[in-house]
């Protein structure tokens, strides 16, 4: 029997940069309530909240500083509730962000933990005497920049480690007090009637309990994408057995920052691990056949062996937008329709769907310590400015706003949002594309073609990743088309980057 997230559609929500309902520059949870009908209208099957936590914002709530509560400039539990509600009645789902690899620095258990070494909560965390030379315990290297991974505290004369930032720093998933805590921050939730959970760094959790140096020519990657041990297996096994003991089915998403798909596939166990873990190979990727048939084969291998599901993600709040990194809308539109028609559950991210650009702050401006601003610009509702926010908002609009506006866009049978509007239907109305059978059919050079099949059912897929018009071995009605009129009969001739879905003739 399949699950739900197996043929889902589920859409990052970014909370700050979605809808603002009060004026103050902030998107919150009553913008996200106020825009139900439109992500509804979308067709998408389930919404993933970004940490809406109380937090000092270090990083933009990924620095935790209350697990069981709402940041007040998003709204409060009472409005979560009723958004949990509002999207359950429209028949959708919602999965939240959990943070379980580190805490703000002004969590109470760190402040407790750093007051002394004696207090209760001091192994909730990692702290390490100097190493022989006075410096850090390892080479570690946290993430964005090539620093230590580790901050000398001086009330209490040790380092402690923070993969991350130094007001982010890790908890020790070795302590069996800080599982059953985080347990219990699952449960505040699930009780709440939540539908799973995207795991933050589900992968950093088990580090080496020698704590051993790094290899000195990867370092400067930063510890998070080198950190794969055999110890997390136990403990993702023990979260599953919190998160499954309720009867909705809650999803498992785990953000596995390895950039292979053998090492990601692994964290499905033996399908007693993570639900679906996140392949971030495609977004590293150029925009060429060659390249998008060596993914897919291997994600085939490694994840089919396993028995496991595999996600597809173009973008998201980490990356930069599929428009800017394909240089090209009609790419970045192609691409869509892969992601969407391949094996697996796709994964959108706010605005995708609009065909948005990294937005470019002005005077080189940073806001985000990992230089990730452009991508979490804010969504465009109305084309005149201030685009549906109503004092503005807190950062700069990407560009073309007054052109790619979601109220633009609704009105154009040719927009972005209307072939990805027509992209989730098809999906919703061809259980081939959903859960079908996947292999591929013989294409000429620059092109790749599979089909999709389930009983009956028989759906095609061709995308040109070239300029030029390509002619394919295939006849048929076109479903849906990225270059022309979907009402057309399938001649075998692909236009520049266009992706086509369609249904063959005589079916092979």
């Amino acid at each position: 029997m399949r699950s739900w997230w197996q043929e889902a559609v589920i859409y990052q929500i970014y909370p700050r940069s979605f809808a603002d309902s009060n004026g103050d520059g902030i998107g919150d949870l009553q913008g996200i309530l106020d825009h139900l009908d439109y992500l509804e209208w979308l067709g998408v099957d389930c919404l993933w909240l970004t940490p809406i936590y109380p937090s000092p914002m270090a990083d933009f709530s990924y620095d935790v500083s209350n697990y069981t509560d709402v940041w007040p400039l998003f709204g409060d539990l009472a409005l979560f509730d009723e958004l949990v509600a509002q999207v359950h009645e429209r028949h959708m789902r919602i999965v939240l962000d959990w943070v379980p690899n580190h805490t703000s620095s002004e969590h109470p258990w760190f402040q407790d933990a750093r007051s002394s070494r004696d207090s209760a909560f001091r192994d909730f965390y990692v702290w390490k005497d100097s190493a022989p030379d006075g410096g850090p315990p390892n080479n570690w290297v946290r993430s964005w920049v090539n620093e230590p991974a580790w901050t000398f505290d001086q009330q209490t004369q040790q380092w402690y480690l923070h993969c991350f930032l130094p007001e982010q720093p890790d908890l020790n998933w070795a302590n069996p007090a800080v599982r059953t805590a985080m347990a219990d921050t699952l449960c505040f939730w699930l009780d709440r009637g939540v539908d799973g959970f995207r795991m933050d760094v589900i992968h950093l959790l088990a580090k080496d309990p020698e704590f051993g140096d790094d290899p000195e020519d990867l370092k400067v990657l930063s510890h998070v994408v080198l950190n794969h041990r055999e110890e997390i297996h136990p403990i993702l096994r023990e979260i599953r057995s919190v998160v499954k003991s309720y009867e909705n089915d809650p999803v498992m998403v785990g953000e596995v920052y390895l950039i292979d798909a053998s090492l990601v596939a692994s964290y499905h166990g033996n399908g007693d691990e993570l639900d679906l873990a996140f392949n971030f190979e495609p977004m590293f990727r150029p925009f060429t056949a060659e390249a998008w048939r060596e993914i897919i084969d291997r994600v085939i291998e490694h994840f089919d062996a396993r028995q496991a599901w595999p996600t597809w993600v173009l973008n998201n709040h980490d990356a930069p937008r599929s428009v800017t990194r394909f240089r090209s809308l009609e790419r970045a539109r192609a691409a869509a329709v892969m992601v969407c028609t391949l094996r697996g559950t796709p994964f959108l991210f706010q605005g995708e769907e609009l065909g948005l650009e990294n937005a470019a702050l002005e005077g080189g401006e940073v806001i985000d310590p990992g230089f990730r601003d452009g991508a979490r610009a804010p969504i465009p509702w109305k084309s005149a400015a201030p685009h549906g926010w109503p004092n503005g908002a807190w950062m700069q609009f990407p560009p073309d706003g007054e052109t790619k506006a979601v109220e633009v866009q609704r009105q154009d049978p040719t927009s972005t949002l209307s072939i990805y509007r027509a992209l989730l239907q098809l999906r919703r109305e061809h259980k081939a594309l959903r859960r079908g059978s996947f292999s591929w059919l013989e294409s000429p050079e620059g092109v790749l073609s599979w089909q999709r099949r389930e009983e009956e059912q028989l759906v095609e897929v061709h995308l040109n990743f070239t300029r030029d018009v390509v002619a394919v071995e295939a006849r048929g009605e076109v479903l849906l088309s990225t270059g022309r009129d979907h009402a057309e009969v399938f001649d075998g001739s692909l236009r520049a980057y266009e992706a086509i879905v369609m249904r063959p003739t005589t079916a092979p």
